[in-house]
């Protein structure tokens, strides 16, 4: 083993010294013996002190390092001791000095003996804290006991403090402060009375008890205090008895065989310190049976916090017998509270349901009645009768264009012709017949423009015909396709009816030249567009009609300027997947920078197309809104001529008209929109049309139906103007 290339010199062997002096330096001389330029540093270590524990300097090494040395040559290093190392230490006590060098890698070690007498230095106090978890009910009094232990010959002043618990749990405050002479030790504690309200939840709470004093350092101990459950858990049912259908339940009175359910209001109140979760069971008091009746709980499960009350609804249904005695449910409710720790009350309610028959004995000859009324409601002699003209779905609806007539096309593969005073009107005839009859599923209906004389129809096989309005003729005059099989979903007109769009499902946009329509009706198409995505709805935009607005699968949105061929996609907000479709869009026919779009996922958005259509600059969305129909899908909508006014259906069945305003935004007292009609089916396609007073709404149904709606037009909302 080679020599050790450090050598340590100690002159002094033992120092004899007072804490707090002055005399308390040795000198340490440390040699190169290696054969290398190195620099040197010291350490020193007491026996028996904790060195992790230790928070302050207890002495210090002058140099701190020394200068890089050649070898043979020494440094020579003063050690001062400046406070004992073991708080309230005097005696005799053994360091160790080590010498190292980063350059050699090696160390060298000496000892020194010291011999402490009792001064002016640091002490510590032995602070004896509760180590196990204290637990405590709120409104009760409980002592955090504390043990305090002066160990030096000092007397000292202590200030003692319980961090981490609120001041109003602490009557008598966070903070003691009092005198220790020395050896002694004090035993006190801190009064804790935690309230029982919102702030005091049970579950467990950390605190701190810190400890300082004048002559030493600070120290302290990590405890725990654990709220226990106070408190009661309540169940209450309201009303005890119901009855169905309800007394005051006249919302439905023309089906009258059919009720609402009977509801009971469930209240948990929760008047304790526990977070709680509660569900309920139904048991039926004179049997197991189950099967007669059904029940729901909304919500099932529900979350009451301390301090709280929630209320659930119970709804319970029953079918009810056509000639039958009142019939009765008696039920226990039973509410199952998730923590026990508390006392419940009554946790069990019982209710009862009086099920009364559809028809009483006593009704018998007002419902012969009703039913010869019925019976003539169903036949021919009433001519609204509940059977729809058209045998399949309505696929599209429209005005013409002073709002007279209408045309409605399905997928019974028949267009038919309506009068709008009939739908108003109970003594006319809306129904006008059949315009024509095509030998496939008809997608879309439109009238031409210039006079509406004729109709424009968009087929399921991909063939495009053109039928006088008027209803003379059984056959088509015009009838011209690209590609068989690439179904027609919406058509639209240049305003002066030369030019007929088409898209199709293939992503196909078609355009048709009819100048000479009847002399020499077009066999192509003079434009195909062809884009990336199923095309479902078009229209014209812009002043010039230069410019076609194109949307579909995916919730693609794309503007294709026809003249230049070019194409500006308009970013939706709607991610679309495969399944994801804009159904549905309108330009207003004055404003036509205005567009509305209508989607699959229920989000309905206006948009403003005059920065991209004269510019480079992206389209604005003026407003756009989700659940417009309930979270079910928009299927059609319809601007009106200045675009006041939005119509839209969809399959949440509801006919909706929206009030805009000038800048294009829902009018803030209709931010919701205004229901104008619910149908049994879901709303395929609307229209819209105004009078000189009313909003005129045209809509056909997924069963067949076409109806029509009406609503004031309301001119003090700013957008729409009486021009009268």
């Amino acid at each position: 083993m080679s020599a050790n290339q450090i050598g340590l010199e100690m002159p002094q062997k033992e120092l004899n010294f007072k804490i707090g002096s002055e005399k308390n330096s040795f000198p340490v001389v440390v040699i190169n013996d290696s054969n290398q330029f190195a620099s040197f540093q010291i350490d020193i270590a007491a026996a028996g002190a904790d060195t992790q524990a230790i928070d302050y300097e207890w002495f210090t090494v002058s140099p701190d390092v020394s200068v890089k040395i050649p070898p043979g040559d020494l440094v020579e290093f003063v050690v001062s001791i400046i406070e004992t190392p073991i708080p309230g230490f005097t005696g005799i006590m053994n360091i160790t000095v080590k010498a190292f060098s980063i350059e050699l890698r090696e160390e060298n070690r000496a000892v020194m003996r010291i011999i402490l007498e009792e001064g002016a230095g640091r002490s510590h106090l032995d602070l004896d804290a509760p180590f196990y978890k204290i637990q405590a009910t709120p409104l009760e009094n409980i002592e955090i006991p504390i043990l305090i232990g002066n160990p030096s010959k000092q007397n000292t002043n202590v200030t003692l403090t319980c961090l981490g618990l609120p001041d109003s749990w602490l009557p008598k405050g966070n903070i003691q402060q009092f005198p220790l002479k020395p050896g002694a030790k004090f035993k006190t504690a801190f009064l804790c009375n935690p309230p029982f309200d919102h702030g005091t939840i049970s579950q467990l709470y950390n605190f701190t008890i810190a400890v300082s004093h004048t002559n030493g350092s600070s120290s302290e101990s990590q405890c725990t205090l654990e709220v226990l459950p106070k408190g009661s858990l309540e169940f209450l049912c309201s009303p005890k008895k119901q009855t169905i259908p309800s007394n005051r339940d006249w919302t439905s009175w023309w089906k009258f065989w059919q009720s609402s359910p009977a509801i009971f209001t469930l209240i948990a109140d929760n008047a304790s310190n526990l977070p709680q979760k509660i569900d309920f069971e139904i048991e039926n008091v004179q049997t197991s049976d189950y099967s007669d009746f059904s029940f729901e709980i909304s919500p099932n499960e529900a979350s009451v916090e301390p301090f709280s009350k929630t209320e659930l609804s119970l709804e319970i249904n029953k079918s009810r017998s056509w000639f039958a005695k009142v019939q009765k449910l008696n039920l226990f409710v039973k509410a199952n509270w998730q923590d026990p720790r508390v006392n419940t009350v009554d946790e069990i309610q019982a209710v009862e349901v009086v099920i009364k028959p559809v028809i009483p004995t006593i009704l018998a000859v007002i419902l012969m009645v009703l039913m010869l009324i019925f019976i003539w409601w169903l036949s021919w002699l009433n001519p609204n009768n509940p059977f729809p003209p058209h045998k399949g779905a309505v696929t599209s609806v429209q005005f013409d264009g002073t709002g007279t007539y209408g045309i409605s096309s399905s997928n019974d593969r028949t267009m038919r012709k309506w009068a709008i005073d009939g739908f108003y009107l109970p003594w006319v005839n809306q129904d006008l017949g059949s315009i024509g009859e095509a030998q496939k599923a008809i997608r879309v209906a439109r009238f031409r423009p210039v006079n509406n004389d004729f109709v424009a129809a968009g087929l399921e096989n991909g063939e495009i015909q053109i039928w006088k309005s008027d209803n003379i003729g059984k056959s088509p005059l015009a009838t011209f396709s690209n590609q068989a099989d690439d179904r027609v979903f919406d058509l639209a007109y240049t305003l002066d009816s030369r030019t007929l769009f088409s898209g199709h499902g293939s992503g196909a946009v078609l355009r048709w030249d009819l100048q000479n329509l009847f002399t020499n009706p077009p066999t192509q198409p003079s434009q195909i567009k062809k884009f990336d995505f199923a095309v479902a709805s078009i229209a014209l935009v812009g002043q010039d009609d230069s410019t076609l607005a194109i949307a579909g699968r995916y919730n693609q949105l794309v503007l294709w300027n026809w003249v230049k061929d070019t194409v500006k996609v308009i970013p939706y907000p709607k991610v679309g997947g495969q399944d994801d479709y804009i159904q549905s869009i309108s330009a207003t026919d004055r404003k036509r920078n205005m567009l509305a779009t209508g989607d699959n996922q229920g989000y309905i958005a206006i948009w403003d197309l005059k920065t991209c259509l004269q510019s480079d600059r992206p389209c604005e969305m003026l407003d756009g809104w989700e659940n417009a129909h309930h979270g079910k899908p928009v299927r059609s909508v319809a601007f009106s001529e200045e675009g006041c006014y939005l119509a839209s259906g969809g399959d949440d069945k509801e006919v909706k008209l929206w009030m805009l305003t000038g800048n294009g935004k829902r009018v803030s007292s209709f931010i919701n929109g205004k229901t104008l009609d619910v149908k049994p089916s879901n709303i395929n396609a609307v229209d819209i049309h105004l009078t000189n007073r009313d909003v005129l709404i045209m809509t056909g149904t997924g069963i067949g139906r076409v109806f029509g709606q009406q609503s004031d037009r309301l001119f003090n909302l700013g957008c729409d103007k009486n021009e009268n």
